[in-house]
């Protein structure tokens, strides 16, 4: 992976695959660049330099203690700015939430494809300490618990589906995740009603979701397409229980970036 450094010395970890527009894909919560080698072999197949990285806290890319949700836009910036300064996102739950944030602060954006972001509009938002308490469990070694309660109280999860997925195989890949729970809920937290500046973003907006979803996202991704102007809504068959299909999603971005080809 190559390496770009953000504004406050954070080293960001990104790989690139593909050969025309660039397109930087931004995950979501309790996942690495690794998590969407799919998509980008998708986009890398429909025409598109796909560009996925660990967001601070994830896989190969360091952290800074306390990073607050302006070191994670000024992360985004730098891979666009790494990767040559013009670039469509495509950000899918929390990293769509990243993508719409880092626009309104002024990181340059050719095209914002919005996959499902868990806005709440102040709605059931989780408790104002959850971060806190993440914080809490992963300095006193309990990173396992930091997972488990992001899940339950952040991401809403039903307990049966959260103590499934601890027993489970995958859940020892999550544990050194623990940290960047924290950063998934102060971002939330802080963009979760979307502010004047953010549903007045320049860049044209596509919000993506599943048919077959979460009711919240389906209530979000709505919403978020009806205040922001001139947004479309586009709804993916293909894309179940908050699950991008990359096949699917590459083509919704090829019809609106690549209209000749």
């Amino acid at each position: 992976m190559k390496i770009v450094t953000s504004a406050d010395g954070t080293p960001i970890a990104y790989d690139e695959s593909g050969d025309g527009p660039t397109v930087v894909i931004v995950n979501g919560a309790m996942s690495t660049a690794a998590d969407a080698a799919g998509l980008a072999t998708a986009l890398a197949d429909a025409g598109f330099r796909a560009i996925t990285w660990d967001r601070r806290a994830r896989g190969s890319s360091g952290d800074a203690r306390d990073s607050a949700p302006e070191q994670e836009v000024e992360d985004l910036a730098a891979v666009i700015d790494g990767v040559g300064g013009d670039a469509a996102v495509l950000g899918h739950s929390s990293g769509a939430v990243l993508a719409l944030f880092a626009a309104s602060r002024g990181v340059p954006v050719q095209a914002l494809f919005l996959s499902e972001p868990p806005l709440r509009f102040g709605v059931d938002e989780p408790a104002d300490d959850l971060a806190e308490r993440l914080q809490a469990l992963v300095d006193d070694g309990r990173a396992d618990e930091a997972i488990v309660t992001f899940q339950l109280e952040g991401v809403g999860l039903p307990r049966e589906m959260v103590e499934q997925i601890r027993a489970s195989d995958q859940f020892a890949a999550l544990v050194p995740l623990a940290q960047s729970t924290v950063y998934d809920t102060n971002l939330v937290r802080v963009a979760s009603t979307p502010s004047a500046e953010t549903l007045s973003v320049s860049a044209p907006v596509t919000v993506l979701r599943g048919a077959q979803t979460f009711p919240l996202l389906i209530t979000a991704a709505d919403r978020l397409a009806d205040e922001i102007d001139g947004a479309e809504l586009v709804v993916v068959p293909e894309s179940v229980m908050h699950r991008p299909d990359p096949g699917a999603t590459a083509r919704v971005l090829a019809e609106r970036l690549l209209p000749g080809r």
